[in-house]
C-alpha cells in the first residue's frame, strides 16, 4: 500500500467529517453516552480491524475514545486508513 501525499490526504478528508491529519495519523475524537456506549463501539471495530488486520491506535477514558489511523508499513496514511475510517463512521452511525 502507497503512503499518500499530504494534498492526497487533505482532499481525502474533505469526505470524512470529525477526522483530522497530523504527526502522520488520521485522527478522531468521539463521545458517547456512557462507557457501555463506547466499549460497545470499541468491540465492533475492534471485529472489523482484525478481519481487515488493520488495528487502531486508540485511548479510551470512560465516555470518550480517540482513535489514531496510520499505515505502519507504508510509514503514513495510506487509502486503507481512510477506507478503515469509513468502516468506523459506519459503525457510529448504526450505533
Amino acid at each position: 500500500m502507497e503512503k499518500l501525499t499530504d494534498s492526497q490526504i487533505n482532499e481525502k478528508l474533505e469526505s470524512l467529517d470529525g477526522w483530522t491529519y497530523s504527526k502522520n495519523m488520521l485522527h478522531i475524537s468521539l463521545e458517547f453516552e456512557n462507557f457501555k456506549d463506547t466499549f460497545t463501539v470499541m468491540t465492533r471495530i475492534a471485529f472489523e480491524a482484525e478481519a481487515t488486520q488493520h488495528h487502531p491506535n486508540w485511548a479510551n477514558a470512560y465516555n470518550q475514545l480517540e482513535i489514531s489511523l496510520t499505515t505502519h508499513d507504508a510509514g503514513g496514511v495510506t487509502q486503507k486508513d481512510f477506507d478503515m475510517a469509513k468502516t468506523i463512521d459506519a459503525i457510529i452511525e448504526a450505533k
